[in-house]
């Protein structure tokens, strides 16, 4: 049986101050915790100090983006995953529902970044996926997916151990304090496995790929879906900046 995922999304929350705090408490916390693996993704800025706070920890280091590219002068601004793998990170999320939306970061671009994070083989890559309201209310949930899917990993191939992560995350749940009802997750989740087996074979995402729900999941809702056998773990965002909070949703879905 593969492990659960607990990845802690800290998004564009925290000085370095807090930071550094939350990063403290989370290694404390999680002191002897080997149920999962626990992922957390702080800001860019501040990738390093984490990571030396971590040190000597079962928690792993994630980044909630990169580049496509290794080096570049025409690329002003971007991190490239050789410089995350270099902070220390293992895990980096890519094309979340909120750059989507707001940074216009379509599925062309994060197919990008998916082969650059692969080729890297120092990083695994957290796919995000996930409807809008209209299209879950117009029924064309499954097709986005499946589309979404298919762009995201055209072209991608696995080798040996190398993981992806796919993370299914209903636009429309996050942020919300409302998840989705745990059998429509879980339907949501037949659905990816089942494209994911046409897209890159049964075997592959037996070995390689790993399916996990990301919205709004807090310690009130996380029961629900820790028994639901297509789900292989959580992208948590508000929930993770609350130690005791975050502790109680990992303790939850690993059991």
């Amino acid at each position: 049986m593969l492990k659960k995922y607990i990845i802690a999304n800290w998004k564009m929350n925290l000085n370095l101050a807090e930071t550094l705090s939350l990063a403290k408490k989370f290694k404390e916390k999680f002191a002897g915790f080997n149920q999962g693996e626990v992922v957390v993704c702080p800001s860019t800025l501040f990738l390093i100090e984490v990571n030396e706070i971590l040190k000597g920890s079962i928690i792993k280091l994630g980044a909630q983006n990169v580049f496509w590219e290794e080096v570049g002068a025409s690329y002003t601004g971007e991190v490239s995953p050789e410089m995350l793998a270099e902070a220390g990170c293992r895990y980096v999320i890519l094309g979340h529902s909120e750059r989507r939306k707001y940074l216009s970061e379509n599925y062309e671009i994060i197919n990008k970044k998916v082969r650059a994070v692969v080729k890297n083989e120092k990083l695994i890559p957290i796919v995000c996926i996930g409807e809008s309201l209209k299209e879950r209310k117009t029924d064309r949930r499954d097709f986005v997916l499946v589309e979404q899917l298919e762009q995201a990993l055209s072209g991608i191939e696995v080798f040996g151990d190398q993981r992806i992560i796919i993370a299914y995350e209903p636009i429309w749940a996050i942020g919300t304090s409302t998840a989705l009802e745990p059998a429509e997750a879980e339907y949501a989740h037949k659905i990816i496995k089942l494209a994911l087996n046409d897209i890159v074979g049964m075997q592959a995402v037996s070995k390689n790929f790993s399916v996990i729900y990301g919205g709004s999941i807090n310690s009130k809702n996380v029961k629900s879906f820790a028994n639901l056998e297509d789900i292989d773990g959580l992208l948590v965002g508000g929930a993770s900046l609350k130690i005791e909070e975050f502790y109680k949703v990992a303790k939850s879905i690993v059991k």
